[in-house]
């Protein structure tokens, strides 16, 4: 009965839409189908398996219909976060995507799913990206002030959704938490924020995100210890598409 989790499958069965990267990247060839390997060959049905983000391009439900056929296919039970490509999922209507997948799919947002002693919590989050202005040697000498200011504000509202799932653990007894995002929980030039002091508050062992995806961003944020929590990136192509093992 283990734990895993991995992020941006970026599924498009029905979709036209594609990332670039899938065009171009070898990591991205096949994908889907390495991945539903990997799964069948490390997952049993008493697993749960956490996919943090960015399912599906479909726009809304009837485009992601064979993207959720496969996820449901896959082993073992699955939590899905919000992602930031996931617009078939509006922020208030995830009661309702839960009462319509209720056992095939757990939605996570605001709430909160049991795994043994542990509560598992998260939001999709945000983070500021830019855009950051450089030198010569490309060091950052400033940024748009009028994006980070936007930025701000969905943080504040992502911080407010990842406090009520904590509560709402809480609430119901449950003192052990593995937190997960979307979004990474600092930028590159952050040593911390709202997101890593909220896990420390309420004494999260884990916090896992995905979205850097591609080399070039794989450490964009967070890794290895810090302050007594474990900080894990599983972007899909980071790990070459065999979830990782979270407990």
């Amino acid at each position: 009965m283990s734990l895993y989790a991995i992020g941006d499958l970026h599924l498009h069965f029905q979709s036209t839409l594609k990332a670039s990267a899938q065009l171009h990247d070898r990591l991205w060839k096949d994908h889907e189908q390495k991945f539903r390997q990997n799964c069948l060959r490390m997952l049993t049905e008493e697993d749960t398996l956490v996919l943090a983000g960015d399912h599906s391009w479909g726009r809304n439900l009837a485009e992601c219909a064979l993207d959720f056929d496969y996820i449901m296919a896959l082993p073992g039970r699955k939590v899905l976060l919000r992602g930031n490509h996931d617009i078939f999922w509006d922020a208030g209507k995830t009661a309702a995507l839960n009462a319509r997948f209720a056992g095939k799919l757990f939605f996570l947002q605001g709430n909160y799913y049991p795994y043994r002693d542990y509560a598992l919590v998260g939001t999709k989050g945000f983070t500021f990206e830019g855009p950051f202005y450089l030198d010569a040697h490309r060091r950052v000498v400033g940024w748009d002030t009028d994006a980070e200011d936007h930025a701000r504000k969905i943080i504040e509202r992502e911080l407010v959704r990842l406090r009520a799932s904590f509560e709402n653990a809480r609430a119901a007894g449950y003192r052990k938490y593995i937190m997960f995002l979307h979004y990474p929980p600092t930028n590159i030039l952050e040593e911390g924020s709202g997101f890593t002091e909220m896990a420390e508050e309420f004494g999260a062992e884990q916090v896992i995100y995905a979205h850097c995806h591609g080399e070039s961003r794989f450490h964009d944020s967070i890794l290895g210890r810090r302050n007594g929590v474990r900080y894990s990136l599983v972007s899909g192509d980071y790990l070459r598409w065999k979830p990782m093992l979270v407990v």
